[in-house]
């Protein structure tokens, strides 16, 4: 089921057409002292973390970042810029892990992390977010073999997941509501579950459909995913906790994105090899993301 994606970057094309769609005002309120976005105005650089493992959100094209969630926050970045009347923004790419990039906002080793993270009430106990960028609900790939065809046929299996992930807590509240007696295997990445699933230390991997869908696995037509759906993920853009200058400035760049309908080009480019198109609920964040100045 492996199915790799095209790597596409920043085409001069989609510049254009960013500029030419949407208008940005300058800031208008006095940006704080200590807020992230005056050292990311003084210094015309912003520091932007990503993880290298979240294909097709984030990941490395020959050393280089790529992935819808990376050219989301490019484009958030160019507009960051031309609110604040600065003719361009360095981006230094800062790669972190599923554990670490978390940390690196709150330490202030990058600005904003732009990947596949889901917003939850704990971990805005240590970091903010910017408005919904994606929804996504977690999944389990399994072999074939097994002939399982839901969750239900996994009571009393092993299942593996990233550690500390909206994941791992899905698979254990869903274990716990059914009854299913299910033990979760922790696991540092992505690689590692689908080797403990591939060498039958498992019987399935969970994460992210959509991350589940851009796995490597080296015989693809061996595995199926099932058809549950065990949680819904909101993604956002990952921000500095009570920062609300750089919060308000990454959410009027998204708004002006989505009102411009630009959004969708990222869409198409990144989803639509896949045969994906926006549902109900992604529609729904677009349209309630797209304020009005």
């Amino acid at each position: 089921m492996m199915l790799r994606l095209k790597t596409l970057r920043f085409a001069s094309l989609f510049a254009a057409l960013l500029f030419s769609a949407v208008s940005a005002s300058a800031q208008s309120t006095k940006v704080p002292s200590d807020s992230r976005l005056r050292t990311i105005i003084e210094k015309k650089a912003i520091r932007i973390a990503y993880r290298p493992d979240a294909t097709p959100f984030s990941f490395n094209d020959k050393d280089q970042p790529a992935g819808y969630s990376v050219e989301l926050c490019q484009a958030v970045a160019q507009l960051i810029a031309k609110q604040s009347n600065v003719a361009e923004l360095k981006i230094t790419w800062v790669p972190v892990t599923a554990q670490s990039r978390f940390t690196a906002i709150s330490s202030g080793q990058a600005d904003m992390e732009c990947s596949s993270s889901s917003v939850t009430l704990g971990r805005m106990k240590d970091v903010d977010f910017s408005n919904y960028t994606f929804v996504e609900s977690t999944g389990v790939v399994v072999k074939r073999a097994a002939n399982f065809k839901s969750i239900t046929d996994m009571a009393g299996k092993k299942i593996a997941v990233v550690a500390g992930t909206t994941n791992e807590k899905a698979i254990v509240e869903q274990s716990k509501a059914r009854a299913l007696n299910i033990t979760t295997v922790s696991v540092k990445d992505r690689d590692e579950g689908v080797a403990m699933l591939t060498d039958g230390k498992v019987d399935g991997y969970a994460s992210d459909k959509i991350l589940l869908m851009g796995t490597e696995l080296k015989t693809p037509d061996d595995f199926v995913m099932l058809p549950d759906d065990l949680s819904i993920e909101a993604y956002a853009i990952t921000l500095p906790r009570g920062d609300w200058a750089l919060r308000l400035a990454v959410n009027t760049g998204l708004a002006q994105i989505y009102r411009s309908g630009l959004v969708l080009v990222l869409f198409k480019r990144w989803f639509e090899p896949v045969g994906l198109k926006p549902g109900l609920l992604l529609t729904a964040i677009y349209a309630l993301g797209g304020l009005s100045d």
